[in-house]
């Protein structure tokens, strides 16, 4: 398996610090996951690489197909839980591809699922759902 990209991001203070990636375009505050709160929180980061990173391998399989996806979107809800064993994470994906049913749009974002990076990552580790339209709360 051959290396086609290295990320370095470094954490000063952890939920109560600073996360800046090495080449400075990552360069946040950190703060607890609270309403109203002053800076982004690991659950935030991980829904946006997780968001970006599964609607790149949906558009890649729908052009593939020949469907277009200009204004395809996909929300990810990432949710910290609290059990008996500490936190976990639970993720949602909400798909919306304009000019598909709910069959087609779930159909392809089944197969997204299959071949995305974080979702391979996360398969038996947490909870992830699949849902077709407009992301709910």
């Amino acid at each position: 398996m051959s290396v086609i990209y290295t990320a370095h991001v470094t954490s000063r203070g952890g939920r109560e610090g600073v996360v800046r990636s090495s080449d400075g375009h990552l360069n946040l505050k950190t703060t607890q996951p609270k309403e109203g709160a002053e800076g982004t929180n690991p659950e935030q980061l991980f829904a946006a690489g997780f968001s970006a990173c599964y609607h790149s391998a949906l558009k890649a399989i729908a052009k593939g197909k020949g469907i277009e996806t200009e204004k395809s979107e996909v929300t990810a809800t990432v949710r910290l839980h609290k059990d008996d064993d500490g936190f976990k994470l639970s993720a949602v994906l909400a798909v919306t591809v304009p000019g598909l049913d709910e069959k087609q749009t779930m159909e392809l974002a089944e197969a997204a699922h299959q071949m995305c990076p974080y979702s391979k990552a996360t398969r038996g580790n947490i909870d992830v759902e699949l849902k077709v339209g407009a992301a709910q709360a």
